[in-house]
């Protein structure tokens, strides 16, 4: 019987994950429940930045304000989805010792790698893209900096990104923890003061038929749903999870995957009320009085002030949006250096990757800037996120499929309950793909870029 046979993979020692930062961070052992759970919170955060990034904004103030609290349940079904598949990768991370990246390149055929790892980079673009769009609105609406110099600024957090990786992984983590904070912080405010109806907040959890129905209510979901369960994060969580170092035993991996579990449920909570905050905002401000087109963030900061009655509405809503763009650059430079690695075994300085990724992403930004305006890079905003969305079932597929493998996670594979609701969300998000490219002229009209 072949290695591949007995053991799933076909290479029988794993190349580490994030070579630099490996098992760096030490679990106590014999300490109680709270030191253990502490040790191992942070992926979670890094993660749960993929899921409040400049690309939320822009499709959940899209669908606050054209259909009020209706795609609410669309943020709480992404989110739950998120919830079950981070928690998948996360334990895929922890006992087959590879990051999902390694584990395609450990299962399938040479010939098929290339077009995953392709497929897997325009997605971090697309998610790059949104970071530097982000970016340069909040530079835009705090400073007044015209839109073409911020998306040119944003190519110097490839130093910021180096020097703090120099620093460690806890630092890192603590950065962005603290950033997190300040974005939940500034939405704190927001609800204050926008006021939404309580009751209209409830409903809008509970799913209407209605966004099957309408082209341009469905667009609006699956962009929501591309940009909060993100593919990327897939690979960086089964990755970053390895920087802990726990026993590599039955009992060690068991403990380590409760406690990741834990570290990432609670952070998704965390990034589903800021989603969730976006879009009642956008539906109690604007959708309310009758505002039902303001899709651009500008747009958004512009009327907020006015609508609201006090000026910090707006100013929150800009130095949110700022540090939300900055959080989630920090995660996008590890999550294409895992991939790329992953993918192809090949090791690239992490300030030249970043680099490359940024200067791919400030290009069609530039131009869009240039030639469209503000409205422009908003609609590049959203259809960057309907772009990871596509790419998300490239991503979830191996993820479902690997973890289900007993041969792969031995006594830790997925129990027959966890299959098929794993699988479910796979066909879910498998349909409501193939449904938005039937629509697909539709939805270039709507973009308004035909």
């Amino acid at each position: 019987m072949s290695p591949f046979q007995e053991s799933g993979w076909r290479s029988s020692s794993p190349t580490v994950s994030l070579a630099g930062s490996h098992g760096s961070i030490a679990v106590p052992k014999g300490a109680g429940f709270w030191r253990k759970a502490l040790a191992f919170s942070g992926p979670g955060y890094l993660v749960a930045v993929g899921y409040m990034d400049p690309g939320n904004w822009a499709t959940d103030l899209a669908g606050g304000s054209k259909f009020g609290y209706t795609l609410l349940s669309v943020v709480l079904l992404s989110s739950l989805m998120a919830i079950l598949l981070q928690s998948l990768a996360a334990k895929l991370g922890i006992v087959t010792s590879r990051d999902l990246a390694q584990a395609c390149r450990d299962h399938y055929s040479p010939r098929t790698l290339i077009p995953q790892w392709l497929l897997c980079e325009l997605a971090i673009c697309a998610c790059d893209l949104a970071e530097v769009i982000g970016s340069a609105i909040a530079l835009n609406l705090l400073f007044k900096l015209p839109l073409v110099w911020g998306v040119c600024l944003t190519t110097l957090d490839v130093l910021v990104i180096l020097f703090l990786q120099k620093k460690g992984f806890r630092v890192l983590e603590a950065l962005v923890f603290v950033l997190i904070l300040s974005i939940g912080g500034c939405f704190l405010i927001e609800i204050f003061l926008s006021r939404p109806d309580l009751p209209a907040v409830l409903h809008g959890f509970v799913p209407q038929l209605e966004i099957v129905r309408n082209p341009d209510m469905l667009y609006l979901a699956i962009g929501i749903m591309g940009a909060t369960v993100m593919p990327h994060n897939l690979y960086l969580h089964s990755s970053i999870v390895q920087t802990r170092k726990y026993e590599q035993t039955s009992e060690g991996k068991r403990e380590a995957i409760r406690y990741a579990t834990l570290d990432s449920v609670v952070a998704l909570i965390f990034a589903l009320f800021i989603n969730a905050s976006i879009l009642i905002v956008a539906a109690a401000t604007f959708h309310v009085r009758g505002a039902y087109q303001v899709a651009e963030i500008q747009d958004a900061h512009k009327l907020l002030s006015p609508m609201l009655g006090a000026t910090i509405a707006s100013t929150a809503f800009a130095v949110a949006l700022l540090a939300s763009g900055q959080n989630s650059t920090l995660t996008g430079t590890l999550a294409g250096q895992i991939v790329m690695e992953g993918y192809l075994n090949f090791r690239m300085r992490p300030w030249l990757r970043r680099l490359i990724t940024r200067l791919l992403a400030v290009v069609p930004a530039a131009i869009c800037a240039v030639y469209y305006g503000e409205h422009g890079t908003a609609k590049l905003l959203i259809f960057s996120q309907v772009i990871l969305s596509l790419q998300l079932s490239f991503a979830v597929i191996p993820l479902v499929q690997f973890t289900g493998d007993r041969r792969k996670m031995g006594e830790f594979t997925n129990p027959p309950w966890l299959k098929a609701l794993a699988w479910t969300a796979c066909a879910l998000i498998v349909i409501l793909n193939v449904k938005l490219l039937l629509d697909f002229s539709g939805v270039i009209a709507w973009l308004g870029f035909k």
